[in-house]
């Protein structure tokens, strides 16, 4: 079938993107789904900064490719293997899809699945190959997903059905940015009632993190970000504390955070996080930096002071399970997720959404709609 899309076919093109239009909107083929695959349409998809990553080159992927990893739809067709999916339903996109027999897999963390961060860094889907063309030519798939489009072929293993009643822009952005920052504070580090909390960069991860102290009830969370307007939104959210990061954060708490999480995506913001750090306190990182950013520190700090550094990716979890338990907690009012929507724009805006994320002065979170 046909479906308009926007096709990136060479990364590194020079901002604004307004102009330079990388992301080229065309209209692509899709094959019909194969085995254990849907056919979603999508009706939101996030901007998220590891898109904008891949669109200026700093992240590489396999192009051309259709953007887009954050993202939710409503099922149209599905393989006949598929038992457990309709069409009508509404369901959520997970970007990396867990094959459910690898180790890490079996270990009960599927967010760690290696055989589908394979299959993502190839940027075919999990069960191999791409279902995309152009006239004639084979395009890559983005993390299994390349949401940016009207309709995509998807793994069943990327969809988490949800609510029909869910609001669809606030279950694309539990795709990603719940999945990557209220997992990176539940699983990553873990954090109990009553410790300290940083989180440093308030994009979409960010706040979505400093959501997930908050309902850790963690105490005092001390959110870190130079953009004024994203300071006082993190006070609305519930952050007891908003700093530029050229602030010391030791003026705020004696000693620093017990727990530190990092969504900026930059070595120097990491590195600032784990000097924050108290002493036995634990860093966890979720950005995703340049693969050429080099992080520097003192080695032996790891031992005299006892300190924790760790990586999450996808939250640590299960999204089948996490992102059940975000809707109940949206239900509840504790993750007000609508709140970090700062644009919804028709996919024909996507370019000039990049170069909104770029600027990073005036939004959160932005969704546009293929239809």
């Amino acid at each position: 079938m046909k479906s308009l899309a926007a096709l990136l076919r060479t990364a590194g093109q020079p901002t604004p993107y307004r102009q330079t239009r990388p992301l080229e909107l065309v209209e692509i083929d899709l094959e019909k789904p194969g085995e254990g695959e849907v056919l979603v349409k999508v009706t939101a998809a996030g901007i998220c900064h590891s898109d904008l990553s891949v669109v200026n080159g700093s992240r590489p992927r396999p192009t051309p490719l259709i953007g887009g990893h954050e993202g939710a739809g409503i099922v149209e067709e599905v393989d006949s293997g598929v038992k457990d999916l309709k069409p009508g339903d509404a369901v959520a996109i997970v970007f990396l899809p867990s094959c459910g027999e690898c180790e890490q897999c079996r270990e009960g963390v599927p967010a760690y699945c290696s055989v589908g961060s394979a299959a993502n860094v190839k940027g075919e889907l999990i069960r191999g190959g791409s279902r995309i063309s152009y006239k004639g030519e084979r395009i890559h798939h983005y993390n299994g997903v390349s949401c940016y489009s009207q309709y995509m072929v998807l793994d069943r293993r990327s969809l988490v059905p949800v609510p029909s009643d869910l609001p669809i822009e606030i279950a694309a952005i539990f795709g990603c940015a719940f999945l990557t920052g209220v997992g990176a504070v539940r699983n990553g580090a873990k954090v109990p009632a009553g410790a300290s909390v940083g989180v440093w960069g308030l994009g979409g991860v960010g706040m979505a993190a400093l959501l997930g102290a908050v309902v850790a009830k963690a105490s005092p969370i001390i959110a870190i970000d130079p953009v004024p307007m994203k300071r006082a939104l993190a006070l609305e959210l519930g952050a007891d504390i908003a700093i530029d990061p050229s602030e010391d954060i030791r003026e705020h708490i004696k000693g620093g955070v017990e727990f530190a999480i990092e969504a900026v995506g930059k070595a120097s913001a990491l590195k600032h996080a784990y000097e924050s750090t108290a002493r036995a306190g634990t860093t966890v990182t979720v950005g995703l930096p340049a693969p050429a950013d080099q992080l520097s520190f003192s080695a032996v700090s790891l031992v005299t002071d006892v300190k924790t550094l760790k990586g999450s990716y996808l939250g640590s979890g299960d999204p089948r399970r996490d992102i059940p338990e975000f809707v109940q907690l949206w239900r509840d009012g504790k993750l007000p997720a609508e709140k970090l929507i700062t644009k919804v724009r028709p996919l024909t805006e996507v370019n000039e959404s990049m170069d909104e994320l770029d600027d990073a002065q005036n939004v959160v979170r932005q969704i546009v709609q293929p239809h």
